[in-house]
């Protein structure tokens, strides 16, 4: 459900919430708007989120700056009930009556963001302009979060991750309307492509986990392939 809430102007998340973007590693790319809000999320998490598909949960996801605000689970009927009771709703009275409920949120409060101590990495190993940019950062790098980046990303479909690193900085100035276009065109490189039906068998169908992609290494997917994927489709373009 993340692309039909995530647009929205409020976002709630309680400690029930699992939010992640695990596209690469079925051959795909983070579509329903990836290419906008993830640029958009503070340094470079939303890249280190497409490209990883690490799960963020609970108050995490709001700390992240996906959700807007963390409300219980067990307070829902009653927050659903105080909105639909707003007469004539304003963006403030939501804002309002969302945030009286956000600031008696207690759970997990005084908990650390989960990736706190891995920001200031993530903002320098992800800011590379290449794949084989951010491998070669990671390999430099040889900590233990690092070298456990390197097997995650190890596993993902190369030319999904080609992809996905130039949708999301593309996208970081792009219209949500010119990013949904551009990510229309990249669905239909992959529905061209290899890797989105291997992937699929790989972990939805067979569940074997063993995808081969194709290409099956970083330096085999061409910038020129990569062009192709981001190209006008005419008059199969997008009409939005």
């Amino acid at each position: 459900g993340v692309g039909l809430s995530v647009h929205g102007h409020f976002r709630v998340a309680t400690e029930k919430t699992l939010f992640a973007m695990p596209e690469t590693a079925i051959g795909l790319f983070p579509d329903v708007g990836g290419g906008y809000f993830l640029p958009r999320l503070s340094g470079k998490i939303g890249y280190y989120l497409a490209l990883t598909g690490f799960r963020l949960k609970g108050r995490d996801v709001l700390k992240a700056g996906i959700a807007t605000h963390f409300v219980e689970s067990e307070k829902l009927p009653a927050l659903e009930k105080d909105l639909i009771a707003l007469k004539s709703p304003s963006t403030e009275n939501i804002a309002d009556l969302l945030n009286s409920y956000h600031v008696k949120s207690k759970v997990d409060q005084e908990k650390e963001f989960v990736l706190d101590e891995h920001m200031e990495k993530i903002n320098s190993l992800f800011s590379a302009s290449s794949m084989e940019e951010i491998v070669k950062k990671l390999k430099q790098d040889g900590s233990p979060f690092a070298i456990k980046q390197l097997e995650t990303i190890s596993k993902m479909s190369p030319t999904s991750l080609k992809m996905t690193l130039r949708q999301l900085r593309e996208g970081a100035s792009m219209s949500l309307q010119d990013v949904l276009t551009m990510e229309y065109r990249l669905s239909q490189a992959c529905m061209r492509g290899h890797d989105f039906y291997e992937g699929v068998r790989a972990v939805l169908i067979d569940k074997d986990q063993s995808p081969r992609w194709k290409p099956a290494a970083l330096e085999e997917v061409s910038d020129e392939f990569v062009d192709n994927c981001f190209k006008p489709l005419g008059n199969n373009d997008l009409k939005l």
